[in-house]
C-alpha cells in the first residue's frame, strides 16, 4: 500500500523574543502567574515585516534543505492557518511564488490550533489518493496581530512561527512496521465556537477581529477531548501508549499536555514540550516542536510518534506516524 512518509522538517521563529517579564508593565500579571497557569515563559513576536507567508516560506525552505529538495520535487502545498497575509487568495499561493515554484496546486486549512494535525491528514489522503507525489505541509501564524494586548488572560499565551513537514508516496507492507502516516481521527463539534474565536471577519463586522477565550471552558473540555481521539487513533493502528516512543501535542498549556499524557499512562519522558519557549503558536506549534525534538536528535528514523492537537471550534484530532 501507499504510505506518506517524512522526508525533511523546517522551522522558522521571529528573532524578536518577548520573555513574561515585559507583560509586567502592559497588564497585570507575573512571570511567576504565567509560569504556574501554563507553563509559559516566552515567545517569538514578528516584526512589522514578518507575515505569516514570510515566516511560512522561510520554515519551508529549511524543510526543503533537510530533505535535499527543492521547490520543482513538491506537487503540493499545504498551509494550516488562522492568519493569513491577506482574506483572500490563500496564502499557501503566496508562499509558492515566494519558493519559484510555479507547478503543482497550494491551499489554506482552516482549523486553528488543529490546522497541522487537519494538513498532515489531508496531505496523506492526497497523497494515498494519487492526486500528489510530494506534499509541503507548512503550519504558519502570526497571532500577535490578532490579540487585544489589553486582555491579560490571552495575550501571554501566544506567539508567532511556523514549521513545514515533506511527504512523499512510498510503498508500504500496510503494517505497524511501516514508516509513514499510520492512523489518523478528526473532530470537531461547532457547539463550541463561543469558548474560543476571533470577533470579526469579513461576512459579519468587515474588520479582522481580536481573539477572545474563556479559558476555563477551554481547558474543561481539552483533556477529554483529546484522550478521545488520541485512544481512537490507538484502536485504528491496535497499540496502546507503551508502544509510543513520543508524543508531541499541541504547545498551548503545560498543565494540559501533562494532564492528558497522564490520562493516556504515557511517561513523561516521552512527551515532546516546547511551550516554555514558544508559547501556543497555533497551527505552528505541532510542527516546531516536532523539528526541535528532530534537530536535537530526540526523534530518529523508525520512531512511532503521535501528534495531537485542539483548537478554536473546537476541533481537535490526532495523527500516529513513524519517522
Amino acid at each position: 500500500m501507499i504510505r506518506s512518509i517524512m522526508r525533511g522538517i523546517g522551522s522558522a521563529l521571529p528573532p524578536r523574543i518577548m520573555k513574561n517579564t515585559d507583560f509586567e508593565g502592559m497588564v497585570e500579571t507575573s512571570d511567576a502567574w504565567i509560569v504556574q497557569r501554563t507553563g509559559i515563559r516566552q515567545r517569538h513576536i514578528a516584526a512589522d515585516d514578518e507575515t505569516t507567508a514570510s515566516l511560512g516560506e522561510a520554515a519551508a525552505r529549511a524543510a526543503l534543505a533537510n530533505a535535499g529538495m527543492t521547490p520543482a520535487d513538491i506537487d503540493l502545498i499545504v498551509l494550516a492557518t488562522s492568519t493569513p497575509n491577506n482574506t483572500f487568495p490563500a496564502t499557501a499561493v503566496d508562499i509558492q511564488n515566494r519558493l519559484g515554484m510555479h507547478h503543482g496546486f497550494a491551499f489554506d486549512m482552516q482549523a486553528v490550533c488543529s490546522g497541522f494535525v487537519y494538513a498532515v491528514t489531508t496531505a496523506d489522503a492526497y497523497i494515498r489518493g494519487g492526486l500528489a507525489r510530494r506534499v509541503l505541509v507548512i503550519g504558519s501564524e502570526t497571532f500577535s496581530r490578532i490579540l487585544d494586548w489589553n486582555d491579560r488572560s490571552t495575550c501571554v499565551l501566544f506567539g508567532d512561527g511556523a514549521g513545514a513537514l515533506i511527504l512523499e508516496a512510498a510503498e508500504g507492507a500496510g503494517t505497524i512496521a511501516d514508516r509513514g502516516v499510520l492512523a489518523a481521527s478528526l473532530r470537531s463539534d461547532g457547539v463550541h465556537k463561543e469558548k474560543l474565536f476571533v470577533d470579526g471577519g469579513p461576512s459579519t463586522t468587515g474588520t479582522v477581529g481580536q481573539l477572545r477565550m474563556e479559558g476555563r471552558e477551554v481547558f474543561k473540555h481539552a483533556v477529554g477531548m483529546i484522550t478521545d481521539v488520541i485512544e481512537a487513533t490507538f484502536a485504528q493502528a491496535d497499540i496502546g501508549a507503551d508502544d509510543l516512543d513520543w508524543f508531541v501535542p499541541h504547545q498551548a498549556n503545560k498543565r494540559i499536555i501533562d494532564a492528558s499524557a497522564k490520562k493516556l499512562g504515557i511517561a513523561e519522558e516521552k512527551v515532546v514540550v516546547t511551550v516554555d519557549l514558544h508559547g501556543n503558536t497555533s497551527a505552528a506549534s505541532v510542527p516546531l516542536a516536532l523539528s526541535v525534538a528532530v534537530a536535537d536528535g530526540r526523534i530518529k528514523k523508525g520512531d512511532l510518534v503521535l501528534l495531537e492537537a485542539m483548537g478554536g471550534g473546537f476541533t481537535w484530532g490526532a495523527v500516529l506516524l513513524r519517522w
